[in-house]
C-alpha cells in the first residue's frame, strides 16, 4: 500500500496524504486533484478501490475536426486500427458546425475515463481558438497526443508534417516551372500549419529574387466552396499558380479555374497537401504534397502508448518530411503576352 502511494504521489507531484484522501473518498481535495489521482492509478497499471472504479474500460477518445476532408478520416483509421490492435478501444469524437463542441468532448472523455486522448487535428493548431479544455487534461495528467501543428504553449507531444518544406517544394517546382505570380490559398490567419506554410514561401520567393505580392496570398475555410471563391480572387489578381493548404482547396481552385475559361494546367497550375484519398484519380489527377500519415499515425499511438504505461512524458513535436507527388495540374507558366 505504502508503494503504491508513494508511486502515484510522485506521479502526481502530490502528497502521499493527499493521495490517501482521495483512495478513501475523503472532501478536501480539488476535483482536479482527485482526478489526476485516479488517472495516475489507472496509468501505473493499480485497481481503484471498488467505491471508485465505476465501469471503467480500456478507451482512448479520438477527436476529428469534421470527416468531409478525406485526410481525416484516413488519419482515423490508421489511429484506431492500431489502438485496436493494442486492445484499446477508440471513441470516436466528431465537432459538426452548430454541435458538440471540442470542449464538450473533452468533459464527455473524462466522464468515461478513458485511458487517453489523440486529437488529429483542432483548436490546438488556431491560436485565437480557445484552449482551456487543454488545460484541464494536463491538469489532471491524461495521456494527450496531437496530430498537426500547435501553439507554443501548449506543451503536449505532438505530431506534424512540416509545414515549411511542404511549402518550399510546392513553390520550388513552380518557380523551376517559370512560374512568378504564385497564389497561396491558405487556412485561417492565426492556423498555425498555414503560418508555416506561408512564411517558408516567402523565404523561398525571397531567395529566387521574387518580391512578395501581399495580394496572392487569400485565407479561408478547408471546403470546396472556400477553395473555389478563394482561388477567384488569386486568378484575378494575375496568379498563373496556386499552392493550396488542403487537396480539398485544391479542387475548389480547379473549379475557379473552369469557371473562368481557364485551363488547368496549360494556363493555371495547382498544388495541392495531403495526397488524401482519389487525389489520383481526379481529372486531371492533383499535383500535391503528400503527408506521410501512416508513419505519423503509429507514431502517434506509439507516443501514446508510452505515456500510458508511464514511460515517457508529453514531449516535444516530431516533424515528418512530406513529400512532393507529381501529377497533371503543373505545368510551365503561360507565355507573357
Amino acid at each position: 500500500m505504502s508503494k503504491r502511494l508513494a508511486e502515484v504521489a510522485k506521479k502526481v507531484g502530490v502528497s502521499e496524504a493527499t493521495v490517501s484522501r482521495v483512495l478513501n473518498d475523503k472532501p478536501g481535495v480539488s476535483d482536479a486533484t482527485r482526478q489526476a489521482v485516479l488517472t495516475a492509478l489507472d496509468v501505473l497499471g493499480y485497481e481503484r478501490p471498488t467505491k471508485l472504479r465505476g465501469e471503467r474500460s480500456r478507451l482512448v477518445g479520438l477527436v476529428l475536426p469534421e470527416l468531409q476532408n478525406p485526410i481525416f478520416p484516413a488519419l482515423a483509421e490508421i489511429v484506431g486500427g492500431g489502438l485496436t490492435q493494442n486492445g484499446y478501444t477508440p471513441l470516436l469524437c466528431t465537432q459538426t458546425a452548430g454541435g458538440i463542441t471540442e470542449a464538450d468532448y473533452v468533459d464527455l472523455l473524462l466522464q468515461q475515463q478513458v485511458s487517453g486522448v489523440v486529437f488529429l487535428g483542432g483548436n490546438y493548431s488556431q491560436a485565437d481558438a480557445p484552449h482551456d479544455h487543454y488545460e484541464r487534461l494536463r491538469q489532471v495528467r491524461l495521456p494527450t497526443v496531437l496530430v498537426n501543428a500547435r501553439v507554443d504553449d501548449l506543451a503536449f507531444a505532438t505530431v506534424s508534417t512540416d509545414d515549411g518544406a511542404a511549402a518550399e517544394q510546392a513553390v520550388s517546382h513552380l518557380l523551376q516551372l517559370g512560374h512568378r505570380r504564385i497564389g497561396m490559398l491558405m487556412g485561417p490567419a492565426d492556423h498555425i500549419p498555414s503560418r508555416r506554410k506561408l512564411a517558408a514561401a516567402q523565404e523561398v520567393l525571397a531567395r529566387a529574387g521574387v518580391s512578395f505580392d501581399g495580394s496572392l496570398v487569400v485565407r479561408g475555410l478547408y471546403s470546396l466552396e472556400s477553395g473555389q471563391a478563394g482561388a477567384s480572387r488569386l486568378l484575378a489578381s494575375g496568379a498563373t499558380a496556386i499552392v493550396c493548404a488542403s487537396d480539398v482547396l485544391a479542387l475548389g481552385a480547379v473549379r475557379a479555374a473552369r469557371r473562368t475559361g481557364r485551363s488547368v494546367p496549360a494556363d493555371v497550375s495547382v498544388v495541392g497537401f495531403d495526397d488524401s484519398f482519389l487525389m489520383s484519380c481526379t481529372e486531371p489527377p492533383l499535383t500535391t504534397v503528400r503527408q506521410p500519415i501512416e508513419s505519423m499515425g503509429r507514431t502517434a499511438i506509439e507516443l501514446l502508448l508510452a505515456q500510458i504505461s508511464g514511460s515517457a512524458e508529453a514531449g516535444d513535436e516530431l516533424l515528418f518530411e512530406p513529400e512532393l507527388v507529381l501529377r497533371s495540374t503543373t505545368g510551365p507558366a503561360p507565355a507573357q503576352t
